[in-house]
């Protein structure tokens, strides 16, 4: 029996060994030079900075759909020709009134207000509720005491102070109650009951054009999976037309406290007036994709690695190109070589046993919007899904970082989140390949710049999919700049990035069991 056991076990060992040559002889196909010749047209001019709902956008897809064809991927039985198209809207004003007892104020003016922050197109209210800063909190109310339900609420800018800290923070930097602000304010208003909400801003004495132009129409938004239920109509109105609201006695104390941020719960003021607002305004919609093909597995082909990068940018501003080549033409293309590299192992009978997904997706530079779409309308059960491999930016070297090993790293996020088996296995395709460091920084609880969040993963790590994204840091330099370009690209230390990251999804696609998932998602928000 002895025997027999010794035999077996270096039979095994013989065939991890051969499964290892085979990872890196498929890897060794990733080339700085292919990865260039593909970064070469991604990133050129004629994509025009591949901004999401552009031309542009369309074109990058279409290329990277052919060379899903050409490679032999597979495409998706639910979808067309390899993309997955959601929608995206832009809305533009076409008329507005807004009448207060007897007098009609007039929109840009006297109000203003974007489309976005209209939802229902006519209300009608009978008195309007001053409630302070429209703050909602348990160390600051200013509803205390006040019955809304039914009417107009109308606020100020703003939070209170008190011994030079604010209430809410309890420090000197202000709370979520100033930024984002509003959004927070006008959801209180909602949960009293309010019909809608008057902003003051008292700094608004007059509209420019610039600013009335951006009032008329909204830039391209993704709805997501929005409640509308939730939302309220609000406008901002000019401190003149405040003034006629709350009276000019009022008025001015409110400013006058405001100004140096003083509490206003205390200030009660309720006026009777009928008040009717009407908007009308155009909405039209467009169509943007994520590309997906996919490499059927073996014997666990029912199951799930995932290879993502973002292939949008931000387009074009007159008539300068954003040609986004790190950000992130460098991840796309990656992806691109990755494929090819599954596929030719595939070719010869050395394909993964669990299915590989290479996913290109739109709109992360607006908001992670293609990556948000996908996560809500899977093609592949999630909860098969093992990993998702995000690859947004690794071309490049941070310019800020100042450790001699700045020509061989590369930061990895989500390595001690979800699951425990990720960083071991990443690091081991690390020390059998390009031995980079492995800069952790980003996964820092405290990182200012919350990358973690801020890249297209997060839509999968929400939904429990363990994930690793792999980043090159640079946020400095030529970051959303026209000079971010391919002549920048470092593509000997790009190739070995992608090594790394292919060897891992290789070991991932090929183990016995899917990741463990034992490990909370950590607590935070976009």
């Amino acid at each position: 029996m002895k025997v027999i056991f010794t035999a077996l076990a270096l039979c095994l060992a013989n065939l991890a060994a051969f499964a290892q040559d085979d990872a890196q002889k498929f890897a060794n196909t990733i080339t700085g030079e292919d990865l260039k010749r593909h970064l070469t047209i991604v990133a050129g001019a004629e994509m025009e900075g591949r901004e999401t709902g552009t031309e542009g956008q369309r074109k990058a897809a279409a290329y990277i759909e052919s060379q899903f064809k050409m490679l032999g991927l597979q495409s998706p039985s639910s979808i067309n020709n390899y993309q997955q198209p959601y929608q995206i809207f832009k809305d533009s004003f076409l008329f507005s009134s807004l009448k207060i007892g007897k007098k009609n104020y007039v929109f840009a003016t006297d109000f203003i207000n974007s489309p976005l922050a209209i939802v229902e197109p006519k209300l009608k209210a009978k008195k309007i509720v001053f409630a302070g800063y429209g703050i909602d909190d348990s160390l600051y109310n200013d509803y205390t005491g006040k019955d809304v339900k039914g009417k107009i609420v109308v606020f100020i800018s703003g939070e209170p102070k008190k011994d030079g800290n604010y209430i809410v923070s309890g420090t000197t930097k202000s709370s979520i109650w100033t930024y984002p602000g509003i959004s927070g304010k006008v959801a209180a208003a909602k949960k009293h009951g309010a019909l809608a909400a008057f902003v003051i801003n008292p700094a608004l004495t007059s509209l420019s054009q610039a600013q009335i132009e951006n009032a008329r129409k909204t830039s391209m938004y993704f709805p997501g999976n929005e409640d509308v239920s939730k939302k309220l109509d609000y406008i901002t109105i000019l401190p003149s037309l405040a003034k006629n609201i709350l009276g000019e006695v009022v008025f001015n104390d409110v400013i006058k406290k405001a100004t140096v941020s003083e509490p206003l719960n205390t200030v009660r003021k309720e006026t009777k007036a009928k008040t009717r607002f009407s908007y009308t305004k155009q909405h039209i919609a467009f169509t943007s994709t994520n590309v997906i093909g996919y490499i059927e597995g073996s014997d666990k082909k029912d199951e799930y690695v995932f290879l993502t990068a973002h292939y949008d940018h931000l387009g074009k501003i007159g008539d300068k190109i954003y040609y986004g080549a790190d950000d992130d033409g460098s991840g796309t293309v990656s992806v691109l070589e990755m494929a090819e590299a599954f596929s030719k192992a595939k070719q010869e009978g050395k394909g993964p046993r669990r299915s590989v997904v290479f996913m290109t997706v739109s709109g992360e530079e607006k908001g992670l919007w293609g990556s948000e779409y996908y996560s809500d309308h899977p093609i592949f059960p999630l909860d098969k899904t093992t990993v998702d491999l995000n690859t947004d930016m690794v071309g490049r070297v941070d310019t800020e970082r100042k450790t001699a090993d700045s020509l061989n790293y590369v930061y990895v996020i989500g390595h001690n989140k979800l699951s425990s088996e990720l960083p071991g296995i990443n690091e081991a395709a690390n020390d059998k390949s390009s031995r980079l460091s492995l800069d952790y920084k980003f996964d820092d609880p405290n990182d200012r710049e919350r990358i973690y969040y801020r890249s297209d993963h997060y839509n999968f790590a929400k939904k429990g999919v363990p994930v690793l994204f792999f980043y090159d840091g640079m946020l400095m330099a030529d970051y959303h700049k026209p000079t971010d370009t391919v002549d920048k690209i470092n593509f000997e230390l790009m190739e070995k990035r992608v090594h790394v990251i292919f060897l891992t999804a290789w070991e991932i696609a090929n183990r016995d069991s899917m990741l463990k998932r034992d490990i909370p998602l950590p607590k935070g928000e976009r």
